[in-house]
Formats: structure tokens, sequence, C-alpha cells
């Protein structure tokens, strides 16, 4: 088979190259079931030829919202495109008012879900969408219609000719699925994306992968609704990798023991946190294990690629592996070659840190609308350069506006955006895509962001602030959790800050005070708010006098999905962070609300 164009390709274009008896693995009661290339594909004809049974027309739209990665997800995926329909994944943790906008403006005529939750609220706004004719779920619920109907009525091999009808008329210019952006302001976007879009972007980033084909198994975790993490999955099973799904963000540390991967994806906040751990239980060592623990670390925040530090660093480097990042490593299953981080800026220490430690963190740069990497990171071949988030794929051409803004043209530049040619309009202009961040590329072609174009504000004064670059630095102090750093319009930076509740409790039992477990007393403790500020204090000697968080107020909340404050990607969602604590706001800029 040739090189897959089509997004429903890639599992054939595996059973033909490197078929894997454990291609798709997910945990169901406490044992991981292995789904093969072959059961994969002939379940997938089966959801196809059920579904033309079931009146599924060529563009039509069918929902799949699922609260963990699963092997379902992809059999669906697959069984869903054959039929020249198209496939709507949707966050699970979006308002059920989301759901309802989502599920009517892609009129989505059926929806696969992966649980009871998720069941009772899409039922819960199924009458006020009229196009939903069905919902079939994953996990047997009683009085609930089972995806494995489905697979039954797909049995039937009757219209087999009618399917691979179907299938030979989707060429790589069709719309593959829409993927509704989660928003951090306003409606959710459709994105439009065709099968050249993504499929292109899963053959060229697996150009920066440096694994054995159809050796090497992945872990993922991060949600598959997420074009991010979805792209990643054709390109796992391009390169022969078999899957296995972590089974929440909270097993991921024993799913690594277990699985042991070559490769896996996060987002810094899953690193961050990752190393926070780390770090708090180097901080329990005593005598001379504490000192080389510590000594280690010092030694990785210096770190630079290729032998750049010379051979007396990289020597004291080896010993620090051998006797400290070595068992780093082993937390980590032992066998990483690669952690594509992406969806939010990583800090330059945690890149340092876990690649001086030999675990090799790449970061790369994309948006939904870009199937989605744009530029990435690799190891290989001086491709690697703290700081940036790599050169740009192949066939992929970026460069910067006057106003400083990224513009990229290339085969991943989505179709546009689902009913809405207006918006389409304002960021596909003169052949490029805008994508809203402001960025550099250095001599070397290496891509560097500096801001979100959007985010940028100005004070009353007049000055920019860039408040992502604020909240990266500061984020490294071990009491706050995250920041966020407001002042539009307004005579000064400021900032709102939750703070790392254990941590804060740590450190409050080594020095001896008095500190309440509740949040809501922690953030009215003088002493905590007297430390945080100093910490504050350090970081903004690095920043103009301009842009230094001049005050700030803590928050009693941790934010979260759930919670709203962060999207599905852990990105902060500033309106509603900043609607949720006017009170804060206004009493920060002396307001009256």
């Amino acid at each position: 088979m040739k090189d897959p164009k089509r997004l429903f390709d890639f599992p054939y274009y595996q059973l033909e190259k490197y078929p894997q008896a454990k291609s798709l693995n997910t945990k169901y009661n406490g044992e991981w079931k292995a789904t093969s290339t072959q059961e994969y594909l002939d379940k997938a004809n089966q959801i196809s030829r059920a579904l033309i049974e079931m009146d599924v027309k060529p563009n039509d739209k069918v929902a799949l919202i699922s609260t963990t990665n699963r092997t379902e997800w992809n059999i669906c995926d697959i069984g869903i495109m054959q039929t020249g329909a198209q496939d709507v994944p949707v966050y699970p943790t979006i308002s059920q008012e989301e759901y309802e906008y989502v599920l009517n403006h892609s009129e989505a005529v059926y929806c696969f879900v992966s649980d009871k939750e998720v069941y009772d609220k899409v039922m819960a706004i199924k009458a006020n969408v009229p196009s939903l004719k069905e919902v079939y779920s994953f996990d047997q619920i009683e009085g609930v219609k089972n995806w494995s109907e489905v697979l039954e009525t797909g049995k039937d091999t009757k219209n087999q000719e009618e399917l691979d009808k179907r299938k030979a008329a989707i060429s790589e210019d069709d719309v593959a699925t829409l993927i509704y952006t989660s928003g951090t302001t306003g409606k959710p976007k459709g994105v439009m994306l065709s099968h050249k879009n993504i499929a292109t972007n899963a053959k060229f980033s697996a150009e920066r992968l440096p694994i054995d084909m159809g050796k090497s198994s992945s872990l993922s975790f991060l949600p598959v609704c997420h074009v991010y993490e979805r792209m990643l999955l054709y390109m796992y099973q391009y390169c022969g990798v078999e899957i296995y799904y972590a089974e929440s963000l909270d097993t991921i540390s024993d799913n690594l023991k277990e699985v042991k991967p070559e490769v896996m994806t996060a987002v810094p906040r899953v690193l961050e946190k990752v190393y926070d751990k780390i770090y708090a239980k180097g901080g329990e060592l005593t005598g001379i294990k504490k000192k080389l623990f510590f000594w280690a670390i010092e030694l990785g925040l210096k770190y630079e690629p290729y032998g750049e530090n010379g051979w007396w660093y990289e020597t004291q480097l080896k010993l620090a592996n051998k006797l400290i990042f070595s068992k780093w490593r082993e937390a980590l299953g032992g066998n990483l070659k690669a952690i594509a981080s992406g969806s939010a800026p990583l800090q330059p220490r945690l890149a340092r840190v876990f690649n001086a430690g030999g675990i090799p963190v790449m970061e790369g740069y994309g948006l939904t609308e870009t199937s989605p990497v744009v530029s990435v990171n690799d190891m290989r071949n001086h491709g690697f350069k703290i700081g940036t988030v790599g050169k740009p794929l192949r066939e992929t051409e970026v460069k910067i506006a006057e106003d400083g803004e990224i513009l990229v043209k290339g085969p991943q530049v989505m179709i546009g955006y689902y009913k809405n040619q207006e918006q389409t309009d304002e960021v596909l202009k003169d052949g490029y895509f805008h994508t809203g961040d402001i960025g550099e590329i250095d001599s070397e072609g290496f891509l560097k962001i500096t801001d979100r174009k959007k985010e940028m504000f100005k004070t009353s004064g007049g000055k920019y602030v860039a408040p992502q670059v604020l909240e990266n630095v500061m984020k490294q102090s071990r009491f706050i959790e995250q920041m966020m750093v407001i002042g539009e319009g307004e005579k000064m930076p400021a900032a709102l800050i939750q703070p790392d509740f254990e941590f804060i409790k740590e450190w409050g039992s080594k020095k001896g005070r008095n500190i309440s477990s509740d949040p809501r007393e922690i953030v009215k403790n003088q002493a905590v708010i007297d430390r945080i500020q100093e910490e504050v204090d350090h970081y903004n000697e690095k920043f103009g006098h301009w842009e230094k968080v001049k005050t700030f107020r803590l928050t009693p909340d941790v934010w979260s999905i759930e919670g709203g404050q962060l999207t599905p990607t852990m990105k902060m969602k500033r309106k509603i962070i900043k609607e949720q604590y006017k009170d804060l706001y206004n009493e920060i800029y002396g307001h009256t609300s």
C-alpha cells in the first residue's frame, strides 16, 4: 500500500507494514485488553456497515464523547470516516449548554458516549437537538443502547459494496472531521480539517520521532478529542507503535511503570507536576543523599545540548545520571526516547533538567487550525534548541508579520471554520493562516513564541505587557501553582495567584508554623502572603519597571477543568477567571463593583 492519504488508510497501512498483535490497548477492570490491527479494522468495518444501514449519508456528522481515551474511540473514528461522514469529537467536561451548541451547530445525527456521566449530560439536552436520532454508550448502562448493538448490525456484509464505493469516492481534500476549539474566549468554533491536513501532519511529524518503527510502544493520556493527541495516534499507527491508554491523569505514574513506553505526549502542566513531585521527594532526603540530589538538579538547570558546556560539565553530568537521574528515568518506565510537549509554553528550566537527566522533552508548537503541528524540536541533527519550539515541519512555511504575528502556510492549514465564512476570512488571508501568536525566527531557523497577540494588553499608561512571559517565570516558584497577570487598561499589572496548597502545608510544618489545611484560611494567612510576596519580588527583578507585578491576591480554589478555570488542555480561561474573582480584581484596582 502506498503512503496513507486519508485518515482511515492508516490502520490498513499498519496491517500491511507493521501488523500489531497489540495495536490498541485499554484497561478494563484492572486488566489490559489488546486489540490487534486486524481486529481493529474488522470492527471499524462493522461500524461503517452498520452506520450505512442506519441511514448515515456522506457529510453527515457523528459525535464522539469519551471521558478517557479508549480503543472504542479509534474503532468508531475509522468506522465513521469510511462512510464519508465526519466525526465530531467533543470534550467530555464542557457544560450542557456547550454540548447543546456543538451538537446543534454540527447537526450531529448520532452520538457515541463513554459512560453514564456523559450520557446523562447528553440526554439532558437531547430534546433540544432535533437532528440527533440516537445515543450509544461504550460502557454497559442499564436501559441504554450499547455500541455493541451497532457492531452486531455491522456483522451483516450485505452493504459492503456500498461501503467500498463510498471509500473510493473520498479524496484527501475532503473534510475528515470537525473539531470545536475549546475556546478560551467566546463560542467554540468548528474547525474543518481535511484528511490531507491531518495525514500529512502525522507523516511529517513522524520524521521528528526518534523511535524504532514497528518495535515501540506509547502511552496516551491527553484528550483524544484534541487534535494534538489524535494526530499522534495516526502517527503511531503509521510507525507501527503499540498504543496504551492511561486509565486517568492520576494513574499515569503507575501506567508508565507497567507499559514502559518509548514515547508519550505531555502538556507543560503535567511535566511541572512530575518535576514538583520529584523535587519534593528530594527534599525529604537527608545527609549526603540530599546534597547529591540538589547538586544534580543544579547541574541539570545549567544544561545545554550537544556538549556545549564542555567536557568537565559532561563528566559531572555522567555521574549525576548514574547516581540520581537514572532513578527519575526508572520512575517514568525507563525507556522514554521522546516526550512531545505542546499546547502551552514549556519553562526552559524543565527542558534543561529533564534533558540533562536523559528524559528527552521536545517542545513543539501548533494550533487546532494547523492540524496541529507547525514546528517541533528534534534531538537529532542539531534540531534541538532550548527556549524554542524547533524548526517548521517539511512543506511548512512560517513567516513573521510586521507586528510580530506568526503566519503559517502548509498542507496542515485548515479548510476553514464550519458555517462561519466571516471568521474564516479573518484568519486566512493572503494565503497564510494568521495564528494570533507573536514570535520570532532566529538565524538558525528555530521558531520562538514570545506571546499570544490576543493576550497582550496595554496599561492605562500605554505600556504593553505580555502576561504569559511573566506567568511562566513566576510559576517556577514552588509556592505558585497557577497565576494570571491582569491589568488591561489599568494603571499597573497585578496578578491573581492560586497557591500550591500542598506545598504550603509542607513548608508550614517544616517552619513550625501552624497553617490551616483549609485553602480559605491559607489565602488569608499573613505569613503565606509575605512569603509569596518575596517570590514575586525575586522574579520581578527580571522585568522592566512597567511590567513588574505590583500587587496580587490569592484565590482559595484550585483552578481546574471541572471548575471551569482551565480548558481541557489546561490553558487558562482568562475571561472566566477574571469574572470569578471580580471582587479581588476590584479590590486590587480600587473599583466599586
